[in-house]
C-alpha cells in the first residue's frame, strides 16, 4: 500500500559458534592469517553493518499497477561471486594485522552484499574490451576560445571569492550557427536519436581513440566490497585501515574503465575527501563548470538524454501537464524551481505557440541557487529567442536565493487571473529536512507552493533513500543506486564516446561527493521515495491530481519509438509515473494542486 510505513528489517546475529567460526576462518584465510582460538575475541552486534536495504525502492511481483506494459518490472538481480572469492587476495593484501573487532563488522556485511547484488551490475569487473571502436560520422569542428569577462548575472564559486580572482579559463565554442542548431536538436528533442548517443570524436584524445585502464586478464576484482570496508573504516575512525583500502581502491579504479571501475573511481574520491576532512572544498570545486560552458553542457546532455529517457520523459509529462489545463489561459506564468539553463521550456513554447486562437503570454519566473556556471541573463536570452522565433509574448523574471524557503509570495509576482503552474524538476532534494532544522525547508517551500495557490504544482523526484543520518547506512543506499546509474550508462553509452565521462563527472561525481563527504547543511543531495513524498505533499495541505492515461500513453509510446533499452521501465503506482532501470525505481513524477 501507498501510505504503509517502510521499515528495514534488522539485521539478525549469528547465534550459532560453530558457523560463526566458520565464518571468521574465511576471512583470516583470506588476509593470510592464522585463526586465532575462539577465547581471543567476540561478536559485537552493535557494531555491525545493517544488510538489508529500502524494498520501496524495487518492483516486486506484490506491488500493484493500473497500466499495463510490455515490459516485465523484474528486480536487477545477478549473479555475483561469493562474498570470499570477491576479493582477489592476490591484488588486495591491505591487512597488515589483524583487525578482530571489525571482522565482526564485515562479517555483518557480507549478508548486505548479497542482497544488494541484486542492483549490481552483472558483467564481469575491471574486464575492458575494445574491439569495438567505431565512430565514423564526424563532428562539427569546433575552436578554443576564452569567455569574456565576467558580466552581470555571472555567480562565481566559493574560492574564486575567497581568493578574491575571478580566474578565466579556455572554454570550447561554437558559432552562433552551429550552437542554435545544436540547441534546436537537444531542446526541440530533434536530435535525441532513437536511443543512441550522438557520435562526437572532435573531443576525444589521442587522434581520436581513447585509452583505457584494462584490468587483470586473469583474475578480476569487486571493488564494492573494499568501497563498504573502507566507509566501515572511516566510520569506525580507523584512519589507517581505511588509507590501505583506498590506495588498493584507487589503484584498480578508472574514471574510464567499465562501470565499476568508474563507480569506484568516484566512491573513492568522496572517500579520501571525507577522511581529509576537505569534503565540501573538493565537493565545490568539484565541477569543470569554469571550463564547460552551456554549449558543453548541452552536448553532454545531448548524450545523456540520447540513452536516458528519465529527464526527457519528466519534462514531456511536466509540459503535457501543464498545457492540457492551461488551453484557455491568456496568461501562463510557470514558477520554476531549479530553471539553470532552461533547457526544459523551448519545446513548451513551440507547443504553446500551435494554440488555436494565438499563443497565451508566457511568464516564467526562475529560482535557482548562485552557483558557478549559472548566468541569468543568458538563460533570459535563450528563452527570449525561442519566444521571438515561435511569435510567443514573453516576460522572464529571477530569483537567485541559497535559501528558497525565505522567498515570499510577493517575490513571484503574480499578476491577477494569470494560470500560475509550478514545476520542479529533481531539484527539492537539495532541501534540508527535518532531521536537521525544525522549522524545515522543505515543508516552507510547501508552503510557499500552497500560498502561491497554482491551477497545477508538477512534482518531480529522485526517489532515493540515501539520506539516511548514519553514514554507513546512507553509503550503501547510494552505492546501489549509483550503481544502476553507472551501470545503465555503462551499457548504452559506448566507451569512445568521451562526452559521457564529462556527464558523470559533473552530474554523478558531484552528487557522490556531496553525499559521501559532507555532513550537516553542506550535505545537499538529500533524496525521499515517492511515498515518503507523497506523505509530505498531503501532510502540507495538497491533493493528488488523477493521471492523465493519454500522458501515460504517449510516454511509453515516446519510450518505445526512441528504441530505448528494454531494461528501461515505466509503470504507474497510484498517481505516480515511474521510471527505472531493471528493477530498481531511480525517478518518479505526480501532479499536485492545494486541497
Amino acid at each position: 500500500m501507498l501510505m504503509e510505513d517502510e521499515t528495514e528489517e534488522k539485521s539478525s546475529t549469528f547465534q550459532h559458534s560453530l558457523a560463526l567460526q566458520d565464518t571468521e576462518r574465511s576471512f583470516y584465510e583470506l588476509i593470510h592469517e592464522n585463526y586465532p582460538s575462539s577465547s581471543s575475541f567476540s561478536s559485537s552486534p552493535d557494531q555491525s553493518v545493517s544488510g538489508s536495504f529500502s524494498d520501496y525502492t524495487t518492483f516486486s511481483s506484490g506491488s500493484s499497477y493500473t497500466a499495463e506494459s510490455h515490459w516485465s518490472p523484474v528486480e536487477y538481480n545477478p549473479p555475483i561471486p561469493p562474498y570470499q572469492s570477491s576479493v582477489n587476495s592476490a591484488q588486495f593484501q591491505f591487512f597488515e594485522n589483524p583487525m578482530p573487532a571489525f571482522l565482526d563488522s564485515a562479517l555483518q556485511f557480507q549478508r548486505g552484499m548479497e542482497e544488494g547484488s541484486m542492483f549490481l551490475p552483472n558483467h564481469a569487473p575491471f574486464i575492458i574490451h575494445q574491439d569495438n571502436t567505431s565512430f565514423s560520422p564526424k563532428a562539427p569542428e569546433v575552436v578554443i576560445k576564452r569567455e569574456p569577462e565576467s558580466e552581470e548575472g555571472e555567480y562565481l564559486n566559493w574560492e574564486e571569492l575567497q581568493d578574491g580572482s575571478s580566474r578565466k579559463e579556455k572554454t570550447v565554442c561554437m558559432d552562433d550557427t552551429e550552437l542554435s542548431e545544436l540547441f534546436d536538436k537537444v531542446l526541440l528533442g530533434t536530435g535525441l536519436g532513437k536511443g543512441k548517443p550522438p557520435n562526437d570524436e572532435s573531443n576525444m584524445c589521442g587522434g581520436g581513440k581513447l585509452l583505457f585502464k584494462r584490468g587483470n586478464d586473469d583474475q578480476s576484482v569487486d571493488l564494492r566490497t573494499p568501497l563498504m570496508l573502507c566507509a566501515q573504516a572511516i566510520a569506525s575512525d580507523n584512519h589507517s585501515f581505511a588509507n590501505q583500502l583506498l590506495k588498493q581502491i584507487k589503484q584498480h579504479s578508472s574514471s574510464t574503465g567499465d562501470a565499476t571501475q568508474r563507480l569506484a573511481h568516484y566512491f573513492g574520491n568522496a572517500l579520501e575527501a571525507r577522511l581529509g576532512g576537505t569534503g565540501f572544498k573538493v565537493y565545490s570545486g568539484v565541477p569543470s563548470s569554469k571550463t564547460n560552458s552551456a554549449q558543453d553542457m548541452i552536448k553532454a546532455y545531448q548524450v545523456y538524454a540520447s540513452v536516458c529517457p528519465f529527464e526527457k520523459l519528466a519534462i514531456i509529462f511536466a509540459n503535457n501537464s501543464i498545457c492540457n489545463r492551461a488551453m484557455q489561459a491568456e496568461t501562463l506564468h510557470i514558477i520554476d524551481f531549479g530553471i539553470l539553463y532552461g533547457f526544459k521550456w523551448p519545446a513548451l513554447i513551440e507547443r504553446i505557440s500551435k494554440r488555436a486562437g494565438g499563443p497565451p503570454k508566457l511568464r516564467i519566473t526562475g529560482i535557482e541557487l548562485p552557483r558557478s556556471g549559472f548566468k541569468p541573463k543568458e538563460t533570459e536570452r535563450r528563452l527570449a529567442s525561442y519566444c521571438n522565433r515561435f511569435n510567443v509574448p514573453f516576460e522572464f523574471n529571477v530569483i537567485v536565493n541559497t535559501r528558497w524557503e525565505t522567498i515570499t509570495v510577493e517575490d513571484l509576482k503574480i499578476e491577477k487571473n494569470e494560470f500560475v503552474a509550478v514545476n520542479c524538476l529533481f531539484r527539492f532534494e537539495n532541501l534540508l529536512d527535518e532531521t536537521l532544522v525544525s522549522n524545515n525547508p522543505k515543508d516552507a517551500v510547501l508552503a510557499l507552493i500552497k500560498k502561491a495557490n497554482p491551477a497545477i504544482f508538477v512534482h518531480s523526484i529522485i526517489n532515493g533513500s540515501y539520506n539516511a543520518p548514519f553514514f554507513v547506512t546512507r553509503f550503501r543506499e547510494a552505492l546501489f543506486h549509483y550503481s544502476a546509474l553507472f551501470d545503465m550508462l555503462h551499457t548504452n553509452v559506448a566507451p569512445e564516446n568521451p562526452t559521457g565521462f564529462m556527464f558523470e563527472n559533473e552530474v554523478f561525481g558531484r552528487q557522490i561527493m556531496n553525499i559521501i563527504a559532507c555532513e550537516g547543511c553542506e550535505r545537499v543531495e538529500r533524496p525521499e521515495s515517492y511515498k515518503q513524498w507523497q506523505l509530505r505533499n498531503m501532510r502540507n495541505g495538497f491533493k493528488q491530481l488523477p493521471l492523465d492515461h493519454q500522458i501515460v500513453d504517449k510516454l511509453k509510446g515516446r519510450l518505445i519509438h526512441d528504441a530505448h533499452n528494454t531494461n528501461f521501465m515505466l509503470e504507474v503506482d497510484g498517481n505516480w509515473v515511474l521510471q527505472g532501470w531493471k528493477g530498481r525505481i531511480l525517478h518518479a513524477s505526480s501532479c499536485w494542486v492545494p486541497a
